[in-house]
């Protein structure tokens, strides 16, 4: 008889599966691999508990190839300022990535104690045009407000390496105890600290672990798919139904970031997105 069961845990090829409060180590039968399947963290799944077999994927709401996980319907973008240094081309990149595939993004700011006082103020009129355009920003210390936003969801935490993933998650729940280590001085960058991918079970909502990276292509989706993704360009009224706001005349979107009222950063991520570069 087969059991229904989350994936929480992916280690090379041993799958940890929930059923009820069980946790069991699992393998997979081959006819994933033979039609180009790989279950993902965050699959519901049917298995043979005895054998510890899994034998069906169900059908999935949301996917993301990097990090890898299913089902997610929350994704925490954990931005840091300094050490690592604001990175927006991957901010926006993740932001359009993420709404691509139907989910939500929220930023969770990091190493906001880094700045002083005239940085901080720069800061927050530039995540001020985030939060206007209808993306939820917190800190790294608004614990509970991220919380509330996650209750009875599944999320994913995404961001460059040493931002602060694990550091955050920790914060969640302090008897997690999630491996963290310090920026590199000599690279300038996040040390890995996370090697599998890992679902955890809060209070009220799971949350996934995932590998940091500071680099992910979006070339694998279309300049639709991109210029959907930027959620501000939506309601603009262009001359031209299908405009790309590159060099069309009577494009309501350069006209708008001409007025400084969308943000130039982010149209300059979003031509060189389109692009492929």
């Amino acid at each position: 008889m087969l059991e229904k069961g989350l994936i929480v845990k992916i280690n090379s090829d041993t799958f940890t599966v929930k059923e009820k409060n069980n946790y069991y180590d699992c393998k997979c039968r081959g006819k994933f691999r033979n039609i180009n399947l790989k279950p993902l963290v965050g699959d519901n799944v049917l298995f043979n508990k005895e054998e510890k077999i899994i034998e069906e994927i169900e059908k999935r709401t949301s996917e993301l190839i990097r990090p890898q996980v299913a089902n997610v319907s929350h994704a925490l973008i954990v931005t840091s300022i300094k050490k690592p240094d604001l990175n927006l081309t991957l901010l926006d990149k993740l932001i359009s990535i993420i709404t691509i595939n139907k989910i939500m993004p929220i930023i969770v700011l990091t190493k906001l104690d880094l700045l002083d006082k005239q940085e901080l103020k720069k800061i927050k009129n530039l995540f001020k045009y985030y939060k206007n355009i209808g993306i939820k920003v917190f800190t790294n210390h608004d614990i509970n407000k991220i919380k509330r936003s996650l209750k009875g969801h599944i999320a994913t935490v995404c961001g460059q390496t040493g931002a602060g993933k694990s550091t955050l998650i920790n914060k969640f729940d302090k008897s997690l105890h999630l491996e963290t280590k310090e920026i590199s001085e000599s690279l300038g960058r996040g040390v890995h600290t996370t090697r599998i991918v890992e679902l955890f079970e809060l209070s009220n909502f799971y949350i996934v672990d995932t590998p940091g990276f500071s680099a992910i292509d979006i070339n694998n989706y279309s300049r639709e798919e991109i210029n959907n993704s930027f959620i501000e360009f939506r309601n603009l009224n262009c001359k031209f139904k299908n405009c790309s706001h590159e060099k069309e005349i009577g494009c309501q979107v350069k006209e708008q970031v001409t007025k400084g009222k969308i943000l130039k950063s982010r149209y300059n991520n979003y031509l060189q997105f389109i692009k492929g570069d």
